[in-house]
């Protein structure tokens, strides 16, 4: 046993760092230097694998690098969410409520039916000033000319749909 690990050394050296660095990516924002260092140790492993006991000890050694990323990174992601890492100051654990004062966006419907002036051509956004307030604004799919009148039809969420009044 000894013999068969010094003999594999290298295999295993790369096999084990580089699942190490990958769970350790697993916990970084983005992709970087962990991931793709990991990566590459795995594929030097695999390679390794090749020379020294051909294409089915590859594909076996394969398997068995999928399984053990499987099951570290499943492990770890379950430690992170239920275990005594997920009560650290390193997780954000608060909800951001609309009744804790976090919005994703104004609530613009109090414009809803207003009337202003296109500041520039809409075709099909634009900008419209409305009673001193500048909104960017898209319109009913017409082209509008700058200083045509305007009144607010729809609003959805940041997106404010106008029209076009004829007099």
């Amino acid at each position: 046993m000894l013999e068969f690990i010094a003999a594999n050394l290298p295999i295993l050296i790369c096999f084990l760092l580089g699942i190490g660095l990958l769970m350790l990516e697993a916990f970084m924002p983005g992709f970087g230097a962990p991931g793709i260092t990991g990566c590459v140790l795995e594929i030097i492993a695999l390679v390794l694998t090749w020379y020294a006991h051909g294409p089915l000890a590859t594909l076996g050694m394969l398997l068995v690098v999928l399984s053990v990323l499987a099951i570290a990174i499943s492990t770890s992601l379950k430690s992170l969410r239920d275990g005594k890492f997920s009560k650290s100051k390193f997780i954000h654990s608060e909800t951001e409520s609309n009744d804790a004062g976090y919005r994703s966006t104004e609530d613009l419907q109090v414009f809803l039916g207003r009337e202003g002036l296109a500041s520039s051509v809409l075709r099909p956004t634009g900008i419209a000033d409305f009673e001193g307030v500048r909104l960017n604004v898209v319109s009913e799919g017409d082209f509008i000319p700058a200083g045509t009148n305007v009144k607010i039809v729809q609003v959805e969420g940041s997106r404010i749909v106008v029209k076009q009044i004829r007099e």
